[in-house]
């Protein structure tokens, strides 16, 4: 019987994407060649480097033929990796997420290190059902119907089990004004950091707090999340997102160090410890029930 490969469906795909990849560049194939020789549609093979889709057994054993793999371990390895990247997580929601962050979602449930910095929100992970279907209702355009922003919600709250992974450790530092921003109201930002409180008292759940008295950083440009896994030939995944609703991935090593340096940087400048779940409680009780609105009086006449 065959030995299953390490890892999630999606490190899996990750890795098998990559070698096949790496085997037609060493046959000086292009991806149109392949195709004609395999009889493909032109589509098929660029969609599986791509992690778009995977690649079935009866696929994979001609394309590892044609590529001149022999070697029957090596063939059996490959022939596991695509075996076990078969399944991967969220892709029930593909009709309402897109492939980056398909792929996001994908890496998020498998690595074994996550840090992420987010200047707007709570980060997805830490969030409550009633914060998370606000910012859901505030970011999603109108053309998604009720049922698709459930469905939104509903794939939010099952991320939230990667928490609870067995040995993976997590690192999210908030800006101060995602704490203080009463997203949904008082109620809900109330039950948020309620929450908050309760998950930063877990020793693998680092919540941390970029002050205010911070100042300027170079990451306040926007969010961005950095995956480590356990697997040494997995590369790390970098995540950056945007206001217009598009993302960069990438798992190039220099990329990483960069944004790995600015995660540093804001760790060594940014409140920790046990103080956090006080802070949050703390902020908790003192919400107003309608907060101030901000008001300048206009230039007086004359």
């Amino acid at each position: 019987m065959a030995t299953p490969s390490r890892g999630s469906p999606a490190t899996q795909r990750l890795r098998l994407r990559t070698r096949l990849r790496q085997l037609r560049m060493a046959t000086d194939l292009t991806q149109r060649q392949v195709a004609e020789t395999m009889e493909w549609s032109p589509s098929k093979l660029p969609r599986i480097e791509a992690g778009e889709v995977g690649i079935s057994v009866n696929d994979l054993r001609p394309l590892l033929a044609l590529f001149g793999v022999v070697d029957e371990a090596t063939v059996e390895e490959l022939l596991n990796l695509a075996r076990g990247s078969r399944k991967m997580p969220f892709t029930e929601y593909r009709d309402i997420y897109d492939k980056d962050f398909l792929d996001f979602l994908a890496m998020e449930s498998s690595a074994f290190v996550t840090r992420s910095f987010q200047p707007l929100v709570i980060p997805g992970l830490l969030q409550t059902e009633e914060y998370a279907m606000a910012i859901i209702r505030a970011y999603t355009p109108t053309r998604f119907s009720e049922q698709q922003r459930q469905r939104m919600l509903e794939a939010r709250m099952l991320r939230q089990e990667t928490l609870e992974r067995d040995g993976a450790e997590s690192y999210f530092i908030l800006d101060e004004s995602v704490i203080r921003r009463q997203i949904g109201g008082p109620g809900v930002m109330k039950g948020q950091l309620r929450r908050l409180a309760e998950l930063a008292a877990h020793p693998r759940r680092n919540i941390m707090i970029f002050p205010f008295s911070g100042g300027a950083h170079a990451a306040s440009q926007g969010p961005f999340t950095l995956f480590e896994f356990e697997e040494e030939e997995m590369p790390p995944f970098v995540y950056l997102e945007n206001l217009r609703g598009t993302a960069t991935v990438s798992t190039e090593m220099d990329n990483f160090v960069a944004y790995l340096e600015q995660f540093w940087s804001l760790e060594e400048r940014a409140i920790k410890g046990e103080q956090i779940p006080r802070i949050f409680l703390q902020i908790a009780e003192h919400l107003e029930t309608r907060p101030p609105d901000l008001h300048v009086d206009p230039p007086s006449a004359g």
